[in-house]
């Protein structure tokens, strides 16, 4: 298979939370679009996904960890999407922490020129907290697309975040990956 043959390789990025049992729907829309996808779990959302499944969906295993010296290298992600992204990997992420498999793949997508869609999930009090907000605004001027806000995803009140589980914007996500994608073609011309 030549380099204009492979699938885009599209990392999913889960974290623990909510709606993170349902990230086989946002796996399911990726690949009826033709992405070869990925997913990477932050440790505390192993707890949350049913990994033999994914595995079986994508063809590839769940990773969580860093590889070990001698296993095969990932391809390169062509996009990553995180969602659910909770407060904890957006704040960490921002700050520059890296002491997870899945925030060392982040840390260093911008400055690989890698597009990063982030769908959070987080209510009202963790949303509205100076750190949060501080942390949005530094990953998107790096050029990280959050959508967050009037028509993206909407924060909850606090204990009500499983009535959001069903509509939870998957689709949302996808769509907007390939939205920059196609913006990097073009730019690229």
């Amino acid at each position: 298979m030549t380099e204009t043959d492979r699938r885009p390789v599209l990392y999913v990025i889960v974290c623990a939370a909510g709606p993170a049992g349902d990230v086989g729907k946002l796996v399911t829309l990726a690949q009826q679009r033709g992405w070869d996808v990925r997913v990477i779990a932050t440790p505390s959302a192993l707890g949350f996904i049913d990994v033999p499944a994914l595995e079986a969906q994508t063809g590839f295993p769940v990773r969580s960890e860093y590889r070990r010296p001698g296993e095969p290298r990932s391809p390169k992600a062509d996009a990553i999407i995180v969602a659910p992204a909770t407060y904890n990997t957006i704040n960490k992420w921002a700050a520059g922490i890296s002491d997870t498999y899945a925030l060392g793949i982040l840390a260093e997508a911008p400055g690989l020129g890698i597009p990063v869609v982030v769908l959070p999930f987080v209510n009202t009090a963790l949303a509205g907290r100076g750190p949060f907000q501080r942390s949005v605004s530094d990953l998107r001027a790096e050029g990280v697309r959050i959508l967050l806000g009037p028509g993206e995803f909407e924060p909850h009140a606090p204990g009500t975040g499983g009535k959001y589980l069903a509509t939870y914007p998957w689709s949302l996500a996808i769509s907007e990956v390939e939205r920059l994608q196609d913006v990097q073609v073009d730019s690229n011309s």
